[in-house]
């Protein structure tokens, strides 16, 4: 792969998602990054999952026959461009305005899912109208019936293909950045948010162009008037935050698109959700956001691929952040992977073109890997890992 045909594809100033983030971290205020980048507690899991899964080898084979190598991936009967796609992130206009839109229309334009969050800060009707009905949808679980059957009613009208259901939160994490910036719940603006809002005239011309961001997903719900003292009491009161059997099985009946469950991160979850005829799961830890005594996703995807791989589709995040992160998740037994901070980097970088540039540098970082070692279909990649 040549370096004319790598600087065709992205800003080759930001080769990397590292690039991204160093530059995202100028140009947000220092609260919306940290809101971003940061874990739980000492934030000892979030630094895990990117170490073990780097711990992970694979082996080239230099001398066998090999013609070319294609990222072309089936799931659920759909043919996408690559092995990845963009996970749910809450709030991210927070972080760059417009977020939300900007991914969602990049990753149809590269062929790729993205999912959207209850908690997210576009519509789901818009999001399916700038997909075309090609985004999936992730459901955090409401309290209230009536607002779980509305909010799958509109995901179905909006030819949502895939409903995640999210089992990983069944407490907000304990997250001493965001209590000191106050984005705890209730979240409220301290003279420090403002002055650090005025060190960046570029996001906050944005926001005031797009308006300050709300849950959009959630408006319809929402009492009018609402202020922020009273968002901590409104969350609490719509979302039921511990999943369980009880509260999927009916999901399973009134939803008639495929399923995944995200958040698992053991074999007995896994059982569960393979005995409720879901058809995946996404094996994450929420990207070190809410248990930091955790396992990273690596160790515990491989184990749950290996024992479960042919009677449920496994998926993986949390931790990736390069085409050779998705390559060594391939490896281990994930049949796909999603990344959430990476492409939030992208667009916080680079704003209207942060989307296409992440999604256009992993495919080319994963494609050079598969050319490196030999491999020719993304399914090939269990060949070449390196067992310990």
């Amino acid at each position: 792969m040549s370096r004319n045909s790598i600087a065709k594809k992205f800003d080759s100033r930001y080769p990397s998602i590292e690039d991204l983030r160093t530059k995202a971290k100028k140009r947000i205020p220092r609260f919306a990054f940290e809101y971003l980048d940061s874990g739980c507690n000492e934030e000892v899991n979030l630094r895990r999952n990117t170490t073990e899964i780097r711990e992970v080898q694979l082996t080239p084979n230099y001398l066998d026959q090999f013609s070319n190598a294609s990222l072309k991936t089936e799931l659920f009967g759909h043919i996408y461009d690559a092995p990845f796609g963009i996970a749910p992130v809450g709030l991210q206009g927070l972080m760059w305005p417009n977020a939300a839109e900007i991914l969602a229309k990049a990753a149809f334009e590269h062929n790729i899912p993205f999912v959207l969050s209850t908690v997210s800060t576009s519509s789901i009707e818009r999001i399916s109208e700038l997909t075309e009905g090609k985004a999936w949808f992730q459901l955090y679980h409401p309290a209230k019936n009536n607002i779980r059957n509305d909010l799958l009613q509109r995901a179905a009208a909006s030819k949502c293909e895939v409903l995640v259901l999210l089992c990983d939160t069944p407490a907000f994490g304990f997250r001493p950045k965001e209590i000191k910036n106050g984005l705890s719940m209730p979240p409220k603006m301290s003279i420090n948010n403002v002055l650090q809002i005025f060190g960046k005239p570029n996001w906050a011309m944005n926001t005031l162009r797009y308006g300050q961001p709300s849950f959009e997903v959630l408006k319809p719900y929402m009492p009018k008037g609402l202020d922020l003292t009273q968002l901590g009491q409104f969350m609490d009161q719509t979302f039921s935050k511990r999943m369980s059997i009880d509260k999927i099985a009916p999901i399973r009946d009134l939803w008639k698109g495929k399923i995944v469950l995200k958040g698992v991160s053991t074999e007995t979850d896994t059982e569960k959700a393979i005995q409720l005829g879901l058809d995946g799961i996404i094996v994450s830890n929420h990207g070190g956001r809410q248990l930091d005594a955790g396992e990273s996703t690596i160790k515990p995807m491989t184990r749950i691929a290996s024992k479960f791989g042919n009677k449920i589709k496994v998926m993986m995040d949390s931790g990736l952040r390069s085409g050779p992160d998705i390559a060594r998740a391939m490896a281990s037994g994930s049949e796909f992977t999603f990344l959430g901070r990476s492409f939030m980097y992208g667009v916080a970088a680079l704003g209207q073109k942060g989307g296409d540039h992440t999604i256009s540098l992993l495919k080319t970082q994963l494609q050079q890997v598969m050319e490196q070692i030999g491999c020719e279909k993304i399914k090939d990649f269990p060949d070449h890992l390196v067992n310990k």
